[in-house]
């Protein structure tokens, strides 16, 4: 059989829609996603690919050698879980780019040397459980399985509760080293997520490195009090404090060329419009090049949060939920690619990716493909259709070159 990327995309563009937002809220292991985890395995067995649920959730559909043997096998993939009002493209375009490059392949007459496997990981967003990478995470033993089925949503519902209600044993989760040392390589197409291709006149690149990012929970602590009773000057009002810092934060950013800090999500508890928040969660997030220069941003915020707490007579308090250390992706594999696609320009990204995570155990890789807005984690990310076939033809033409 033969689909288009624009075809398959298509075919799912009515799942998590999100009225309120605009485009689409997919999180990890809720019904929108769950229907495109069936999405994916129903055209996998459309093409005759031995698919497997791990257990770590993340989905294997393979096509196999002769013998069987998977040994060096060669993988591609990326996720299905998206931001909340995210854009269609940032993880499905990696999959129906898969589909389709196994698509044209066969329809070539073309066999890969190695067995060749998609894979599709869950919770890559972080959106739902707060840890980007945690089904990759969890894969490699990048972090502690106690910690991972701990994690909670809005809801209070673990991730070991969710995992177990769609059918993953919790307690079979973690380490697969086993698996993990038979992969030869791993290659995620994915979405650019920023303006590098936009002038370059080409439809695809080849990632160079993922900046290192991390991801802080700041807690404001004061006093809950009535709206209308409490006199401005005897408030201890976390959510001015929250407030002073956000507005502080790019300057301290601003200061460190090539950093990035953002706050894009904040709670107020008990969150009433006539009460005096007692509570407010702040979620930052950091980016830089230099891991260290990560680290003295993340420590001039929270220099300048307990300075913003003490003014308002509150406390604050920081916990580090997720870092990754910038990522430079196997120099060997990326000089393969540069063979094959000598076209295709060599960026970096600001972005993280389970093919980050993997680079650490097994040779990785990245191809990225234009998004002529420049705009990611929002409805206005778009892909042309000929850039998206252009891809899915470049991963194909990957796929077949001898990169292990």
């Amino acid at each position: 059989m033969s689909s288009s990327v624009a075809s398959l995309l298509s075919s799912i563009a009515d799942v998590g829609q999100d009225t309120m937002r605009g485009g689409y809220s997919r999180p990890v292991y809720s019904i929108a996603e769950l229907d495109l985890r069936s999405w994916f395995i129903a055209e996998a067995e459309k093409r005759a690919l031995e698919v497997e649920i791990d257990y770590n959730g993340i989905i294997w559909a393979w096509w196999d050698l002769p013998s069987g043997d998977r040994t060096g096998a060669l993988v591609t993939g990326s996720h299905l879980d998206s931001v909340p009002g995210g854009g269609a493209f940032d993880g499905p375009l990696g999959i129906a780019s898969a589909l389709v490059a196994i698509d044209f392949l066969r329809d070539q007459g073309r066999q890969p040397e190695q067995a060749l496997a998609i894979a599709v990981f869950p919770e890559e967003e972080g959106s739902r459980y707060g840890i980007a990478c945690l089904g990759s995470r969890l894969f490699t033993g990048a972090i502690p399985k106690s910690r991972a089925l701990s994690l909670t949503d809005e809801s209070g519902t673990s991730f070991a509760e969710q995992s177990s209600a769609v059918g993953i044993d919790p307690s079979r989760m973690g380490p697969d080293f086993e698996r993990l040392s038979s992969i030869g390589a791993f290659i995620e197409l994915h979405v650019e997520q920023g303006r590098g291709l936009i002038d370059l006149e080409q439809p695809v690149a080849i990632g160079s490195s993922i900046l290192g990012h991390g991801r802080w929970r700041l807690r404001f602590d004061g006093q809950g009090n009535h709206a209308g009773t409490t006199l401005m000057t005897g408030r201890r009002d976390p959510l001015i404090a929250a407030s002073a810092l956000i507005s502080s934060i790019p300057s301290i950013a601003l200061d460190h060329p090539g950093a990035r800090a953002t706050v894009g999500r904040v709670e107020p508890i008990p969150g009433g419009t006539n009460v005096i928040a007692s509570q407010v969660d702040a979620w930052l997030d950091v980016r830089h090049p230099d891991d260290a220069v990560t680290s003295l941003v993340v420590s001039r915020i929270t220099e300048r949060a307990q300075e913003y707490a003490l003014e308002q007579g509150c406390t604050v308090s920081v916990r580090e939920e997720s870092l990754s250390p910038t990522v430079g992706f196997d120099i060997d594999l990326r000089r393969r690619l540069e063979a094959e696609l000598p076209q295709a320009p060599v960026l970096e990204t600001g972005a993280g990716h389970d093919a980050g995570i993997l680079a650490a155990y097994v040779p990785s890789a990245m191809l990225f493909v234009r998004n002529p807005t420049g705009i990611s984690h929002s409805p206005e990310e778009h892909v042309e259709d000929s850039d998206a076939e252009a891809g899915a033809t470049k991963l194909a033409d990957v796929l077949m070159a001898d990169i292990r």
